[in-house]
């Protein structure tokens, strides 16, 4: 398992989440990460997913 980072950001720039999340790949993590933002209701929040080397996995603007 690997340590993904999931980051909201409102439209100022503030941060709303910063959750880490374990997955054993992108296509889980992705998975994980997009049923996170939509129990907590931030799916058309401006939002990024990063992998452990620092690839953008998921982004929404």
């Amino acid at each position: 398992m690997s340590d993904y980072v999931l980051t909201v950001f409102e439209k100022s720039g503030e941060k709303l989440l910063d959750e880490t999340i374990q997955a054993s790949n992108d296509t889980e993590g992705r998975t994980l990460a997009e049923q996170m933002l939509k129990e907590k209701g931030y799916e058309e929040h401006t939002h990024r997913f990063v992998a452990p080397n620092a690839r953008l996995v998921l982004f929404h603007r």
